[in-house]
């Protein structure tokens, strides 16, 4: 399957300044100070974000593997509940499919549903597509976490819609929602944007503030390749027709 997209070592792109080894250890250092502050920051985020405080969320019925399933179910036991909402683009063929949110869930589909589970959280995609149609998708991409349905429930706002990541808790039978966040709120999702932001030239998006000359393009170009988005490569070998109906609006 083809999962690369090769560029040449040696290009016209201008490069970092060049220093010897003790500046670059002064340079790194003054900002190794910034991002402990950045760190700390974060932390003390989280801290207010687990003194926020929750809402009801009234009993709903979702679509899973094996029929109607109650939101209840959808917690496997645990106490805790993530679910990544998955955008749906109805009658849209597999290309055609959100390469957002593909690239959230394959960023996150190996271990991380294992890991949270050791902290009695469940893991799960709520998508609003029709079951049939995400089931298709979730076997092509090989995904084994549990999917559901939620396209007869997109009147509740704590499960309608997509491209958003919720925090759901559960106290004996009643659920409520703890946090909900979207946009780049869900990075948290994708550490692909994290090791990029590392990397000399960043996500090389036009947002960025990067040096004169550093390449960028629009947010998300990268996403997509050759008409799908690009984890489905790893999947498939087979070129997309009509590309034209395939982007994502």
């Amino acid at each position: 399957m083809r999962s690369d997209h090769p560029s040449p070592a040696n290009s016209d792109l201008p490069l970092p300044d060049i220093v010897d080894r003790d500046e670059w250890q002064r340079r790194r250092d003054e900002l190794l100070v910034r991002e402990k502050r950045h760190t700390r920051a974060g932390d003390a985020l989280s801290a207010e974000r687990r003194r926020q405080p929750m809402t009801p969320v009234g009993p709903a019925t979702l679509i899973g593997a094996d029929g109607p399933v109650p939101l209840l179910d959808v917690f496997e036991g645990r106490r805790m509940l993530i679910a990544y909402a998955f955008m749906w683009h109805r009658g849209r063929p597999t290309a055609g499919q959100c390469e957002g949110c593909t690239l959230t869930i394959a960023d996150i589909a190996s271990a991380a549903p294992i890991y949270l589970a050791e902290r009695d959280v469940t893991f799960a995609v709520f998508c609003e597509g029709p079951w049939e149609d995400i089931a298709a998708y979730r076997d092509f991409m090989g995904w084994t976490m549990p999917w559901y349905s939620t396209e007869f429930v997109q009147d509740v706002p704590a499960l309608a819609d997509g491209g958003i990541m919720r925090s759901y808790l559960r106290d004996g039978d009643d659920v409520y929602l703890t946090y909900e966040t979207t946009d780049r709120g869900t990075e948290s999702f994708a550490p692909t944007f994290h090791l990029l932001d590392l990397t000399p030239y960043g996500r090389q998006e036009v947002w960025e503030d990067s040096p004169a000359g550093w390449p960028q393009d629009r947010q998300g170009s990268w996403w997509r390749r050759d008409g799908r988005p690009v984890a489905q490569w790893l999947r498939t070998d087979e070129p997309v027709e009509h590309r034209h109906d395939q982007h994502h609006h």
